[in-house]
């Protein structure tokens, strides 16, 4: 199986871990795939609230395709679906998009709604099922193989429910931006060629600010991330585009690690990344990208066996760097089936340059202590358990296996 970096929220059923700041007032950034101009602040005394999609990359697929129907506000976190008060951003007929198109800043406008000024606290994502009528509504394309239904859980019509802090503000906008991870929304059962959605989401304000910068022409291709991360964990990444540029935004203002992972590559880590103002921080450019010599590999393999069938757990491999900082190597679903799970990971010292501003070049410097050590760390019905740190030769296979609860 091959690795990808992924948006590092823990993973429960049919709901999301999802931080949210207040959003009265927030607006701009990012790509619109829609090109849907942003209108003014209404009056009246009602604010508006403004829902758009993205995603991060995903893990050897060609396409991943959901079909949206509605996004759902209400002021009470415990309200059900049939509550009154609820308001509605209605797509119709439901829009069917295909998350692999919203990466490098890319965003998909569902719509917008008036709302009366307050606090809200709970939003549900409504997706279609799939029926006779339009099998497909949604679906995924494995890497050369054909598309397939994604099947999804029937408790997902009443909405994937969100509790979120949403301040609406008099006469103002506030813009939600949801992440849709594909890589781990999307579960494989095993050889049975079934696939299983299991939505992982995140959100935050459309923040103006982020990170963007270019790699090596020989990076360029499906498996090849970078990501912010802070404390270990991937806050925002991509997969760069045919030109070798990347774009992470929306980005909360403040300090990150940015970390370039790809099979059979040094990994790449910038630390003390700046993300502040009203623009985008760059990271290498055209003339000069990001270069990540080639590395021997070696494999991290194993399974999480549970009761709960199928099996939702999530592997993180992790790295930790001299001095104490952690970076994510990987994070994915094992297979909902089996449990399996199989990581092929660069045994070389990982290079680390301490960030400064363009156009001064960065320095790299290979961190010997940390080659070839990694942390496998699984995570399944809110428990976590880990093996490590390993050390790891090139070409040597380490198996480890999870048992939960």
């Amino acid at each position: 199986m091959t690795t990808q970096l992924g948006l590092a929220a823990k993973r429960r059923t049919l709901t999301t871990l999802f931080a949210l700041a207040a959003l009265a007032g927030c607006g701009g950034g990012g790509g619109d795939a829609g090109g849907t101009p942003v209108p003014p602040p209404l009056g009246g005394g009602n604010g508006t609230l403004r829902a758009w999609l993205t995603d991060a990359p995903a893990c050897g697929y060609d396409s991943v395709h959901v079909s949206v129907e509605k996004v759902r506000v209400h002021q009470s976190a415990s309200a059900d679906e049939g509550a009154a008060g609820w308001s509605e951003i209605v797509l119709s007929p439901a829009r069917r998009i295909d998350l692999l198109s919203l990466r490098n800043g890319v965003l998909s406008e569902l719509g917008q709604t008036t709302l009366a000024p307050g606090r809200y606290q709970q939003l549900r994502l409504v997706l279609a099922t799939n029926s006779a009528a339009a099998p497909l509504a949604n679906a995924v394309r494995p890497s050369g193989e054909a598309e397939v239904e994604l099947k999804t859980p029937s408790a997902q019509q009443s909405g994937l429910k969100l509790n979120v802090g949403i301040d609406i503000a008099a006469n103002q906008s506030a813009d939600i931006v949801i992440d849709f991870d594909a890589c781990k929304s999307v579960l494989r059962a095993g050889n049975s060629g079934n696939f299983i959605l299991k939505p992982v989401l995140q959100a935050t304000p459309r923040f103006v600010t982020g990170v963007q910068g270019f790699v090596e022409a020989a990076l360029i291709g499906p498996l090849t991330t970078v990501s912010l991360q802070q404390g270990g964990m991937a806050i925002k990444s991509t997969q760069p585009d045919a030109t070798g540029k990347f774009v992470l935004q929306p980005v909360a203002p403040g300090s990150y690690t940015l970390v370039l992972a790809a099979p059979g590559r040094t990994t790449l880590t910038v630390t003390g990344v700046a993300v502040s103002g009203s623009s985008l921080t760059a990271i290498g450019s055209s003339a000069v990208p990001l270069l990540a010599p080639a590395s021997a590999s070696g494999n991290l393999v194993g399974s999480v066996s549970s009761a709960v069938a199928p099996i939702d757990a999530l592997v993180r491999v992790t790295q930790s760097l001299t001095g104490g900082a952690m970076l994510e190597w990987t994070a994915v679903p094992v297979n909902a089936s089996t449990g399996a799970y199989a990581h092929s990971v660069p045994v070389a010292a990982p290079l680390v340059a301490a960030y400064v501003p363009a156009p001064a070049p960065l320095v790299f410097a290979s961190d010997n202590p940390a080659a070839g050590r990694y942390t496998v760390v699984a995570t399944s019905g809110g428990i976590t358990k880990s093996a490590g740190p390993l050390t790891l030769a090139a070409g040597a296979t380490l198996t480890n296996n999870f048992t939960f609860p």
